[in-house]
């Protein structure tokens, strides 16, 4: 999930008014709409001297928010769900203006309030389960476990889902105790304002905040928290893990993607191909769990091209009426300009485009309709770096081997897909892939199931998992309480004459 980089923000231009916290970098940000490419929107960056102050009023608040214990903090994430659902039309609407399309805005608020209501039904259970006391294999000592989380934990999020990735960390943080700072990108900066009177409502703002910002602001942020998550692109999070190494704070990096679909010979085409097609263009292709390589079956490679070209023909842009149609605009002007270099090199290496191809500016918007390329190979950078748009590269296999070795080649490992005729066929494949998550018989199912723990494989990511009960227990620090209940041994215990 590519974000924001210092090279990439939106011009700069003098201040106009007055930041959210004290202490800016003296300039603000003009912000592009998707929609209309025009600035319509300002932000102040916060500066590393404001970011000092803020980390230091949260880490106030925290020892007496870690002190509240886990039935209170679950009691007040069921307030901020409250106080998101009253602020939820605001919310909604200021992340379709951020992203250019409205239903997946509205989900996204939706599965913020069911996030804040499992965590708070999950978190005092899990942390008590994991908190425990045993014996040792030494007669008369024993011990206990316990959680001690970071105090201040920072979150670097990206604009393709600006709220729920912004809040996946920082709800399982909040519940186990941490206090927090979210840094959103600055490409997607509008629903900051209506998530913190949420956050004011709850009477959580001493503990968790929403700041503007951009990649000084970011940098900021690692030297001045306790523990860093940053998701985006693999370029960046490079750049963050080694502040967080120079920091000497641990690191949860969820990177890039260039997921690959193998369809066996026993799966139906038509299906495969509505499945492929779904997995790759929701959200216009910008999700980290996009489809964007698919290796299909020569026996049913014909019939599988046909039909998913029919879809993507058949798929409709959210213009000029945003209530209608599939997919919206490109989010970020400069990733529509990445995508269209990639198709223009598949092309000059030999691809041929069978459906969309090429990026429409409608009414100041940038939009690609679904593009469907077979005769592609390894080399183009179409099937080697990650794209984050609705492109589908196609290639026939002779043999799951050869599928298994190209779904294997280049450095990611973020998620996979396999379609075939039973779940059990389809699964003896996924388990030879090199990725965190397979999806059996289905694409792109890590954004739906949030229960299922995963590692990112390769350069696709790094630290503990951010879903199941990881997503909470990374958090915590395990401090051994080892108790001698006997006498404790002398020094002439380890005489040498002893010790024969």
């Amino acid at each position: 999930m590519p974000v924001g980089s210092r090279e990439e923000e939106p011009p700069h231009e003098q201040q106009r008014h007055a930041p959210a916290y004290a202490g800016h970098i003296g300039m603000s940000l003009a912000i592009r709409n998707p929609r209309t490419g025009l600035p319509d929107h300002r932000i102040e960056p916060l500066d590393a001297a404001a970011i000092g102050v803020l980390a230091r009023r949260l880490r106030d608040g925290q020892r007496g928010w870690q002190a509240s214990g886990d039935e209170a903090r679950a009691a007040a994430l069921r307030r901020w769900a409250v106080a998101i659902e009253a602020e939820a039309d605001a919310i909604a609407s200021a992340l379709a203006t951020d992203t250019g399309r409205g239903a997946i805005s509205r989900v996204e608020v939706r599965g913020i309030i069911d996030m804040l209501r499992r965590w708070a039904a999950r978190a005092p259970g899990l942390i008590a389960d994991a908190a425990r006391r045993g014996a040792t294999a030494i007669p008369g000592i024993s011990f206990s476990t316990r959680l001690v989380p970071y105090p201040l934990v920072g979150v670097i999020s990206p604009w393709n889902f600006p709220l729920t990735l912004a809040l996946i960390d920082a709800i399982p943080a909040l519940a186990a105790g941490c206090a927090v700072i979210v840094k959103p990108s600055e490409v997607t900066p509008r629903f900051i304002l209506p998530l913190r009177r949420s956050i004011d409502a709850a009477g959580l703002g001493e503990v968790i905040a929403v700041v503007e910002g951009d990649g000084a602001t970011g940098a900021a942020l690692v030297e001045a928290v306790d523990f860093i998550c940053f998701t985006g692109s693999v370029s960046t999070g490079r750049k963050v893990a080694a502040a967080a190494a120079r920091a000497f704070i641990p690191a949860s990096l969820e990177l890039g993607g260039k997921d690959p679909m193998i369809v066996l010979a026993s799966a139906d085409p038509a299906t495969a191909a509505a499945t492929a097609l779904r997995a790759s263009v929701v959200n216009s292709g910008q999700a980290c769990q996009s489809i964007e390589r698919v290796y299909v079956a020569r026996a049913i490679y014909p019939p599988f091209v046909a039909a998913l070209v029919a879809g993507a023909e058949a798929v409709r842009l959210n213009h000029p009426d945003m209530r209608q149609g599939e997919i919206g605009p490109f989010i970020f002007e400069r990733q529509a300009r990445i995508v269209e270099a990639q198709i223009a090199d598949a092309l000059a290496r030999g691809a041929k485009l069978l459906a969309g191809g090429t990026v429409e500016a409608l009414g100041g918007g940038l939009y690609l309709r679904p593009t469907v390329l077979v005769d592609v190979t390894p080399d183009m950078a179409i099937m080697r770096e990650e794209t984050f748009g609705p492109v589908m590269p196609v290639t026939a296999f002779d043999t799951v081997d050869e599928a298994v070795a190209l779904a294997n080649g280049g450095e990611f490992g973020l998620s996979a897909a396999v379609l075939a005729a039973t779940p059990d066929e389809a699964e003896a494949v996924a388990v030879r892939l090199e990725a965190g998550a397979v999806s059996i018989n289905d694409g792109a199912l890590t954004s739906m199931v949030w229960e299922a723990e995963k590692s990112s494989f390769g350069a696709s990511g790094l630290g503990p998992s951010r879903m199941g009960d990881s997503g909470l227990l990374r958090f915590f620090r395990r401090q051994a309480l080892i108790r001698q209940s006997g006498q404790a041994l002398p020094i002439a215990a380890y005489a040498e004459e002893m010790m024969r």
